[in-house]
């Protein structure tokens, strides 16, 4: 039997995981052993982010590519078919009458296997802070509560803003988490 390659689906923006449980349907559907099926498995990428929501945390899951789907096949007619028969797919991605299947590279990059990634940094959430350097903000809670001050530095991985307030008639530097603040 041909070697299955990954290939890129695209499909309507927001059906991704109707095309998926569809596809996932059609796989369990056909007799045999999971490595001997035309097609073997589907996946929508997605990944964690903790976003702020009436000041409190929460983790969402994001779509990494919205309106694409990722299917590990053996490419033929029957199984083109087969994909492009299920309802919400738009066509596969590629150059030419056939699609073309991801790279190792193109595949590491969206499974998030990157080598100057660590293993344990790829799983966690990403913190998404909604500030910009040199924008106003407002200090909401702590010690430094309604003070305002400019942003002058963000670190991501700690989810922690530097600002700049004025204490006492002098530009002070403070570090604090990003809950603690509201933009202008």
């Amino acid at each position: 039997m041909a070697d299955a390659k990954w290939y890129a689906i695209q499909s309507y923006s927001g059906h991704e995981n109707k095309v998926q449980r569809l596809i996932q349907r059609r796989i369990d559907e056909e007799l045999g052993e999971p490595e001997e099926k035309q097609i073997q498995e589907v996946m929508v990428p997605t990944r964690e982010e903790v976003e702020l929501r009436n000041g409190k945390r929460v983790t969402v899951t994001r779509k990494l590519y919205p309106g694409y789907v990722l299917v590990k096949m053996v490419y033929n007619q029957r199984n083109s078919h087969l994909i492009n028969g299920i309802q919400g797919v738009i066509k596969f991605l590629g150059t030419g009458s056939e699609p073309q299947p991801l790279t190792d590279e193109e595949l590491a990059k969206v499974l998030g296997q990157d080598d100057e990634v660590p293993a344990a940094a790829a799983e966690a959430p990403v913190v998404l802070i909604p500030f910009t350097s040199g924008q106003v903000v407002e200090v909401t809670d702590g010690p430094f509560k309604e003070f305002s001050g400019t942003v002058q530095g963000i670190d991501h991985e700690k989810g922690k803003v530097k600002v700049e307030v004025s204490l006492f008639g002098r530009p002070t530097s403070i570090e604090l988490d990003y809950t603690q603040l509201r933009g202008f």
